[in-house]
């Protein structure tokens, strides 16, 4: 599966809803890297597909989520289990690091 879109109006079904572990991801189209790890979160959203939901939040287009979530900078990634917070992050990492992160979080 790749990763979905989330907008303000589907975030509660998408995410808080989801019957599986998400990772939340607040970027924006001009982000410089937000655009270095969106490769790597569609490559995990396929590994780790059924196991995990991997969700895109663009904040310009959706800002009432992510002044919700507290989000002051971009990427900030947040993991929701069970409709809640268990983590979360902020700035650019490597793949690996993304996933060792996901391997802890869920």
């Amino acid at each position: 599966m790749s990763t979905v879109a989330v907008t303000d109006a589907t975030f509660d079904e998408e995410v808080k809803n989801a019957d599986v572990p998400v990772v939340v991801d607040f970027w924006a189209e001009w982000c410089g890297p937000c655009k270095q790890i969106g490769p790597a979160l569609e490559e995990l959203a396929a590994e780790y597909d059924g196991k995990i939901k991997v969700a895109k939040v663009d904040v310009d287009q959706n800002p009432d989520t992510a002044a919700a979530m507290g989000v002051r900078g971009i990427p900030a990634l947040f993991i929701f289990k069970d409709g809640q917070v268990v983590s979360n992050r902020a700035g650019a990492a490597p793949k690996a690091a993304l996933k060792g992160w996901i391997d802890e979080s869920i």
